[in-house]
């Protein structure tokens, strides 16, 4: 045999390999979800581009991830929450209570990084308690975490009930600085920290043994205990990194907004918990990725930015819309699962 032949069968054999791997990924139940999502994805913003002027700029798409860095943030902490079968009904209040723990300490002249460590810790403190709720006192998460979003928004109005302007430089610092990608584009400070969030949580999910034990909470408890994994305290530091995530989420927002107000993220968590299941996210936990979540920030951002665009339809289409995709979503779950089982 030649050498000349020698030399092209690894490479053949390695692009079969990569194409069998591919093909597995496409005709996988697992990556279904997530692929249905990246192809709505596209198809929308490719009609987007169709049906309107300037739809394919660059900034367009960039703007997405500037207008909801403080949402995939969240999305990431609810993915945790939910891949172990739990829900977490209290970051929306979280982001308010962030944004006014900001507020109040810049404006007693606290430092910005104090500032922010306060609040991350208070956040994750949080977190804690509704976790332990859950895991000690058996309560269920639906309601534990109801209480803390009563809790949250309710220190929100014992801080202040008046808005409060954010004049601190730093603040100030962070929301007018852009970052250049050539040309006009540009991103935001908010949106790296909320890639480096993407990437931390990705890695921690897929390559640590915290991250297994989640997957393997969601997938069944009993036999997470009788394998003998950490299932209490993997229980109780989901609550902590959501605690954690919607603590950063409110702190971009304070970014985005520069003020800090009680009535701040009403309803977000219903966003976040949307982003998740339209992202692929079983609601019954065990299946998901935290990239898919952020896809589905970016498909809810999508939305928004076609209502906008058509500039005839009211804000309240872009409900109409989320709903319709999470029944979608929730029967594709449903068949899937099924085809799994």
């Amino acid at each position: 045999m030649s050498s000349t032949v020698m030399e092209r069968l690894p490479a053949n054999s390695a692009t079969r390999g990569t194409l069998s791997a591919g093909r597995r990924i496409i005709t996988s139940p697992k990556y279904a979800p997530v692929l249905v999502t990246l192809g709505l994805f596209i198809a929308m913003f490719v009609s987007g581009g169709v049906r309107y002027d300037n739809f394919w700029s660059p900034q367009v798409l960039l703007n997405l991830f500037v207008d909801n860095a403080y949402l995939i943030v969240l999305a990431v902490g609810m993915t945790f929450v939910i891949l172990t079968g739990g829900i977490d009904l209290s970051v929306g209040s979280v982001i308010a209570l962030s944004a006014m723990i900001c507020a109040k300490l810049l404006e007693a002249g606290v430092p910005a990084a104090g500032v922010i460590a306060v609040t991350l810790i208070a956040t994750s403190l949080l977190g804690l308690g509704m976790g332990l709720m859950i895991h000690v006192f058996k309560v269920q998460p639906f309601i534990a975490t109801l209480a803390g979003m009563f809790l949250a928004r309710g220190l929100c109005y014992v801080i202040s009930e008046a808005s409060i302007s954010i004049n601190d430089p730093f603040f100030v610092s962070m929301a007018s600085t852009r970052i250049p990608l050539g040309g006009s584009a540009s991103i935001t400070i908010s949106v790296i920290i909320a890639l480096l969030v993407v990437a931390v949580a990705f890695y921690v999910l897929h390559y640590s043994r915290f991250g297994r034990t989640v997957y393997a909470l969601g997938g069944s408890e009993q036999s997470g205990t009788l394998m003998g994994l950490p299932v209490g305290r993997t229980k109780v530091l989901v609550y902590v990194v959501s605690g954690l995530c919607s603590g950063i989420s409110g702190v971009l927002y304070s970014f985005y907004t520069l003020s800090g107000y009680s009535l701040t993220a009403v309803g977000t968590e219903l966003d976040a918990i949307a982003a998740v299941v339209i992202g692929g996210t079983l609601l019954t936990g065990g299946y998901g990725f935290v990239l898919g979540s952020a896809l589905g920030v970016l498909v809810l951002g999508l939305i928004q930015t076609m209502i906008s665009y058509e500039g005839t339809l009211s804000s309240w289409w872009t409900r109409i819309f989320i709903g319709g995709l999470l029944l979608v979503f929730i029967v594709l779950q449903k068949v899937l699962t099924r085809r799994r089982d």
